[in-house]
């Protein structure tokens, strides 16, 4: 990596930190030039817009999300143990107090209405999740881990679901049972795909 692409990245390190306090519509050139100390005119050398300041912001926090979440759960056996270390290592990233809270979250509420770039990246990344997680469901219905007739989209969009709401009741309503809450759900999902065949740990 050359000197210019080693600022870059760690500038953009700052950013990520920046839009997960301000959300993506408060992360501005003249905003990231503040906080990093650098001048407008060197932010924009770097990174040319907003928009493509935003763009490149999204894909650092989902690359930065699926080292912390997705790889490590690809490594444990396909079926069950990969899908509740997928959920453990994402409970652990919605138990962070970070300021702002997830970046993914806050930037769907932002966004929702706001057609655009930045909008369907972000719609692209909340869709390459879905996949995954579908992917994972599918790869343990292969190993006949989970029911031949596992619906792997239906499963995802359920599991996404629940995290999200662990996301609300840990975050917002501060609820001391959020964990043991999403666990109960996290149970009941696969309890419904379980080959009845297959031994659990």
């Amino acid at each position: 990596m050359g000197r210019g692409e080693h600022t870059r990245d760690v500038i953009l390190r700052q950013a990520v930190a920046l839009a997960y306090r301000v959300g993506l519509e408060g992360l501005t050139i003249g905003a990231l030039a503040t906080e990093v100390e650098m001048s407008k005119s060197g932010m924009y050398a770097h990174f040319g817009s907003k928009q493509a300041l935003q763009l490149a912001v999204l894909d650092a926090a989902a690359a930065d999300f699926a080292r912390a979440v997705v790889v490590p759960a690809l490594r444990e056996p396909r079926g069950e143990p990969r899908l509740r270390a997928l959920v453990a290592a994402w409970i652990a990233c919605g138990r962070e107090r970070r300021p702002g809270g997830c970046l993914f979250v806050k930037a769907s509420t932002e966004l929702d209405e706001r057609p655009g770039p930045v909008r369907d990246r972000l719609v692209e990344h909340h869709r390459e999740l879905d996949a995954s997680l579908a992917r994972i469901v599918r790869g343990g219905v292969a190993d006949g881990r989970f029911r031949p007739d596992a619906d792997a989209e239906q499963f995802a969009s359920d599991l996404y679901a629940v995290m999200l709401g662990f996301y609300h009741r840990h975050r917002l309503l501060a609820d001391p049972r959020a964990e043991a809450r999403t666990a109960r759900a996290v149970d009941t999902l696969l309890a419904a795909i379980r080959n009845p065949g297959e031994v659990t740990a």
